[in-house]
């Protein structure tokens, strides 16, 4: 016969957090900003916290005669008499200076029950094959993140905080470098933004065939180049296999005719630069880490970039193509519109999660076709108004030659900065190598 195992609680612990918010009730925001009352194990201890709770938002003072009160006109502690039952709680709390370390205890004993039923539960899900795996670990791993990705609120050292932005500033100062943030291989775009900056959210967009996956892989490519040994790149695409990305980057990095490369149609000159290609991707390969599932949620995202980054490397870069790709895992959404807003929010989120610059690669609406001048702008961000309010940067691509085949500007690319949170907008004009599916910078570099 299996032995019953009790759920893990520490009911002194329990008891002396009650007992010294009644005593000083001075104590319960650090408390209240600490634990819930669903971090309680003992029922009457739940109920008793719900009290104080409402008193203390309704600015009542909470002690044995004003929670009594209460708890008889509510109809709640039906098992216990609750003021002698509060009263010995007051009695025997150790010390309430000691309420943290009480709480921190409370806290850890109810992570550790909520464990135990996210195991109970994956078991169970696994055992009645109702679920595929895929699903099961889904499922598991959201409840997960909620669990270890809610903290409890902490203020902001702002003393320590200025030190570390002027610190920032003089070795900005010291530097030759314009660059804060990572560079991302173009030069306008640098200068504009003074690199792709930590924390942001980045929206690159344009219509098919204009380029999105391209410039994100010259963004890939140049981090890889320039982001410190021990950071990594993370790409996850949804459109193309593991494969085509390779060629692209292949091609990207030896100067190669892409159709050449599919097709084998090489000369000799080609086949030494596929080799050099070839020999700079095995360089970063430890660093680079891509992942070309076709489903992803933002909670699968999460934890794929969370593992990556326990396995490879904390990443310099996240790159997504592409956000409309992406469904949530909530069965029922109400409109497409919610989903994709869901989904910018986790992304933004993601990024200040993993301090680096998160890159989502966006389609646009098709109205854009149907105007005479055929530049996209953030109104044109395809089922979505949120993902304009999410992002800390926006880029267009146009690229002329795609609707006037006679262009003055074929070989041209206009990147357009929409938003910048934290700098200027503005066009910057770079080469299209469409042969390579390479950006370049121009010669001489052209803004508008």
């Amino acid at each position: 016969m299996d032995t019953l195992i009790q759920p893990p609680f520490s009911l002194e612990a329990e008891q002396s957090v009650l007992g010294g918010l009644m005593l000083d009730n001075s104590t319960w925001d650090y408390v209240a900003d600490k634990i819930t009352a669903n971090d309680f194990y003992k029922k009457d201890h739940v109920e008793l916290f719900k009290i104080i709770s409402h008193l203390a938002k309704n600015d009542t003072p909470f002690d044995l005669i004003t929670i009594a009160e209460y708890a008889q006109d509510a109809g709640v502690f039906y098992s216990t008499d609750i003021l002698p039952y509060a009263g010995e709680l007051c009695k025997n709390v150790p010390s309430v200076a000691n309420i943290q370390a009480y709480c921190n205890i409370v806290k850890e004993r109810s992570l550790l029950r909520q464990l135990a039923t996210i195991g109970f539960e994956c078991s169970r899900q696994a055992s009645s094959l109702e679920s595929s795996s895929s699903q099961v670990r889904e499922d598991i791993e959201g409840k997960l993140f909620n669990l270890t990705g809610a903290k409890s609120t902490s203020f902001i050292d702002i003393q320590a905080t200025t030190l570390a932005v002027i610190d920032k500033i003089d070795a900005h100062f010291n530097s030759d470098s314009s660059i804060t943030g990572l560079d991302c291989g173009i030069d306008g775009i640098n200068d504009k933004t003074a690199g792709l900056q930590p924390a942001d959210l980045i929206v690159l967009a344009a219509r098919p065939s204009m380029g999105k996956t391209s410039l994100g892989l010259k963004f890939i490519l140049s981090a890889l180049e320039n982001a410190p040994a021990d950071k990594t790149v993370q790409f996850y695409s949804l459109e193309m296999p593991a494969e085509a990305i390779i060629y692209r980057m292949l091609a990207m990095l030896g100067r190669i005719n892409l159709h050449n490369l599919k097709t084998g149609d090489l000369v000799d000159d080609d086949w030494t630069k596929l080799s050099l290609a070839a020999q700079k991707i095995k360089q970063v390969q430890s660093r680079f880490v891509l992942d070309d599932e076709a489903q992803l949620s933002p909670t699968k995202l999460r934890a794929k970039a969370r593992r990556a980054a326990r396995q490879f490397g904390a990443p310099a870069l996240i790159v997504i193509d592409y956000l409309q790709l992406m469904r949530s895992e909530k069965s029922k959404v109400e409109s497409r519109n919610l989903e994709i807003a869901e989904i910018s929010a986790s992304l933004k989120a993601l990024a200040k999660e993993m301090q680096c610059p998160v890159i989502a690669l966006s389609q646009l609406n098709r109205q854009v076709e149907q105007r005479p001048n055929k530049r996209p702008n953030n109104g044109d961000l395809r089922e979505s108004g949120a993902i304009e309010q999410d992002a800390d940067l926006i880029l267009f691509i146009y690229r002329d030659e795609q609707y006037n085949p006679e262009s003055q500007d074929k070989g041209i690319a206009e990147i357009i900065i929409s938003k910048n949170r934290n700098g200027p907008t503005g066009t910057i004009r770079a080469t299209y190598i469409a042969e390579q599916t390479s950006f370049e910078n121009l010669a001489v570099e052209s803004f508008r």
